[in-house]
């Protein structure tokens, strides 16, 4: 019964609710005569009460023992109602008076009050309210939603709404549609077809469309025609290079060690071997699984132990006087973040030096999935070695050196090299690419659960073994690598197919239907449209981990092809547009400016694979960051310059600095999600780098060049500009503005012709007749590349 005394008079139903045969879920539906609740609102325990009690009560009353205060238990409903040693019971379900709970976070007394003020996270009034309310409703728990098995939630009805019913062209648009119906809003008009065709083509191949292909597009009038741009985007080389891209983050690719030395290092076929997977569309199941566990398949191919450099991408050591079991834990404990993070959105570092405070994660089972790792040798490393890389390697040559490489061998037998074979073996070695992979010891390393998770206070010997809160593995399998990996992608599974999809989504709507794609945790944010992510996942499963055909189907849909401009009101009510009511609109990624420039400027070197280049950036930073300033960047001549960006030498001190300032991370550690900010010196480095300068000094004398022989007007310049940047037709007013800009720079360098040339001297040399002209097609060029429908995604 409800305590009539209480401040809060209410009426409660408890009910018990399958959420889309998934699992169950207890709700408590309240219905307020008083107090800051509204009226008929139910509190839900996994939106409303778990954020509350994991924020402010977990941190001492959570799972952890260790950190445990008053022997009270707030994370499972059978410990929060036992007897304390006080005599009172912190959670009294259906009484608010009897509930501990409820006096404590009432309290204004220093000493009872909770959380205690030192703790410095006081509840609001809004929240005091939820929680009285849950406890008055029975205090009901419920499983963390990411930690239920994934179904296939039934498709919503179509509205009665005759207009709104033929709006969907994908099962997906049905949850978007039925989300805003509750929320009494309508989707946008679809964009127009220019602006979507340079949406696609920027979301699956990181460029925009030619002139060409928006006119192929424009003419073509058929159903499928949009159809037929995403087959052809897809299959381009293109669109493995732009997935490759955003996986590299995931992967923590680097071309140097990093640490203090931060040599450099040559895993960059591991990067090719990551755009060759996407280029055969390889099932995202076996993506895992090569990277992870490659070199124990049967029979494995050099390319799947080439994959297994995912673990071996971490930060390595070369510095003297290190303890080398110190670093190989690092080693080892970076692989276990690396997988949590990037496969099932869990924050398992938390766990390894206690107890998971916030998610079913216990120090032991931590070590335990630590010890799937363990027996990588990961060999200490010397400085000063040519290359500073740890065994196991792959060694690449080229054919001509392998050849020459067996006949050395052939004529040698045993005998030791003289001088001159030796120097031989010498140029061969320094040609030779090595590729640290992972494989495990011949007898496997224990493992122990390490107190506070120093590598020397070794406790208990564990073995391999999967958290219990999650499906465990199958009987009588082998507990190594290639085992966690098939477990990681079995269909039970309910983190990695969501993890994934929500990924993807973020790719295209630039916010994932998880906001927070790192943590999938009690911590993470809830799904905004949790039916259709596990709609998504169940599909990508279903479908053999097809990433191609999901990416097409969201991509085709309805939701995807709204416009991005918002009615005021869509505005006011859903500024992130977490709703979805309108198309995706945010800045590029730093790869995608940069290449979108050299693209339009046709400047852009498309050459799949390689070594990393080193296109321009400001003298003296890597000597900066060098030991005794020994490290000097050289920037490359010729095609160097102008590869895509996601070629561009990585070095972990000294991130390439216009991608940093645009928020691409320095590839320490693993990361799912960048940042995106907006700051001056983007600016700056569009109007200043010279990349940039030479790419508008190149467009310029692109769109100048069919019109210089018909000697056409200023404004058909501009609107050939504008045609091969922004994929669309200039308008009048463009034209004029523009046209005019242009003939006010061109007076000016007439007036100061030293000024025009140093201008255009900045990156490779250009044919400097008229430079008055260019210099001034150049400043609108330039211009044009600032604009923030140049640097944004519509």
């Amino acid at each position: 019964m409800i305590d009539s005394s209480s401040p809060l008079h209410i009426s409660v139903t408890v009910m018990i609710v399958r959420s889309t045969d998934r699992w169950l879920r207890m709700t408590a539906v309240v219905v307020c005569a008083a107090g800051s609740a509204a009226a008929g609102e139910t509190v839900d325990f996994s939106r409303d009460i778990r954020p509350i009690l994991a924020t402010h009560c977990y941190n001492c009353h959570g799972r952890d023992p260790h950190s445990r205060q008053a022997e009270l238990r707030l994370d499972e409903r059978e410990a929060a109602s036992r007897e304390l040693p006080s005599g009172a019971r912190a959670l009294v379900p259906g009484s608010v008076a009897e509930s501990e709970l409820v006096a404590r976070i009432e309290s204004t007394d220093p000493d009872t009050m909770m959380p205690p003020p030192e703790f410095k996270k006081p509840l609001t009034k809004r929240q005091i309210e939820l929680l009285k309310a849950w406890v008055a409703g029975n205090a009901p728990y419920a499983p963390h939603w990411s930690f239920a098995p994934v179904a296939d939630p039934p498709v919503p009805a179509a509205p009665a709404d005759a207009a709104l019913a033929a709006w969907p062209v994908d099962p997906l648009d049905r949850f978007v549609l039925d989300r805003l119906a509750k929320e009494g809003l309508r989707p946008a008009p679809p964009a127009d077809r220019e602006t979507w065709l340079r949406r696609v083509s920027l979301d699956l191949t990181g460029l925009p469309p030619s002139p060409e292909e928006r006119a192929a597009f424009l003419a073509d009038e058929s159903p499928s025609a949009r159809e037929r741009v995403v087959d052809r985007l897809l299959a381009s080389p293109r669109h493995a290079e732009k997935m490759a891209l955003q996986w590299l983050d995931v992967a923590r690719y680097a071309d140097t060690n990093g640490y203090n030395n931060d040599e450099e290092r040559t895993q960059w076929p591991y990067r090719d071997w990551v755009i060759r997977a996407f280029a055969r569309n390889l099932p995202f199941d076996q993506f895992i699984v090569e990277q992870l566990a490659g070199d124990l398949l049967p029979s494995p191919t050099r390319d799947q132990r080439i994959a297994t450099a995912f673990g071996r991408n971490h930060v390595l050591t070369t510095e003297g006087g290190v303890i080398h079991e110190e670093y190989r834990v690092e080693y080892v404990a970076d692989r276990i973040q690396t997988v949590g993070t990037a496969f099932m959105g869990l924050t398992l570092q938390c766990a390894r030096c206690h107890d998971h405070k916030f998610d079913p994660v216990a120090q032991r089972e931590y070590f335990q999935l630590f010890a799937f790792f363990n027996s990588i040798p990961d060999p200490e490393v010397k400085y000063g070695k040519r290359l500073n890389v740890a065994e196991p390697f792959v060694q690449l040559r080229s054919h001509a050196d392998e050849a020459a490489l067996a006949a050395i061998r052939d004529r040698l037998g045993d005998a030791k090299p003289d001088d001159q074979t030796q120097k031989q073996l010498d140029a061969i070695d320094g040609r030779t690419v090595k590729v640290m992979v992972m494989a495990d010891l011949p007898e496997p390393r224990p493992a122990y659960v390490l107190d506070r998770g120093q590598y020397d206070a070794r406790r208990d010997e564990v073995e391999p073994a999967v958290p219990a809160f999650l499906p465990p593995l199958p009987e009588g399998v082998a507990k190594n690598r290639l085992a966690l990996a098939r477990w990681l992608v079995d269909p039970r599974h309910p983190l990695t197919a969501r993890v994934a999809v929500n990924r993807w989504w973020e790719m295209l709507f630039g916010r994932g239907l998880v906001e927070t794609a790192e943590d999938f945790g009690t911590q993470g944010a809830a799904p905004t449209h949790p039916e259709l992510l596990d709609h998504l996942a169940t599909s990508l499963v279903r479908g053999g981990w097809d990433v191609r055909a999901l990416l097409k189907r969201i991509v085709l849909s309805a939701t995807y092809g709204q416009s991005s401009r918002a009615a005021p009101e869509s505005f006011a009510r859903d500024p992130d547009n977490r709703l979805l009511a309108r198309g995706p609109r945010f800045r590029l990624p730093a790869e995608v400016v940069r290449d979108q420039a050299l693209f339009a400027s046709g400047l852009l070197v498309e050459r799949v694979g390689g070594p990393s280049v080193k296109p321009y950036q400001p003298a003296g930073l890597w000597e900066e960051v060098s030991v005794e300033h020994r490290a000097a960047y050289v920037p490359d001549a010729g095609d160097g310059l102008h590869r895509r960006s996601m070629y561009t030498f990585w070095k972990r001190t000294c991130p390439p600095p216009s991608m940093a300032i645009f928020d691409a991370p320095d590839r320490e550690t693993c990361v799912v999600r960048r940042a995106r900010t907006n700051t001056p010196l983007q600016a700056l480095v569009v109007m200043n780098d010279p990349t940039y300068i030479e790419a508008a000094k190149a467009l310029a004398v692109r769109s100048l060049a069919p019109e210089s022989a018909s000697g056409a007007a200023d404004a058909a310049v501009v609107a050939r500009m504008v045609r091969l940047l922004l994929g669309r037709e200039a308008s009048a007013d463009e034209r004029a503005v523009l046209a005019a800009k242009a003939a006010e720079f061109r007076g000016h360098f007439a007036a100061d012709p030293a000024a025009a040339r140093k201008f255009l001297a900045a990156g490779a040399d250009a044919d400097l007749e008229a430079p008055a002209d260019l210099a001034a097609w150049t400043m609108v060029a330039s211009t044009l590349l600032c604009l923030d429908e140049t640097l944004t995604k519509e």
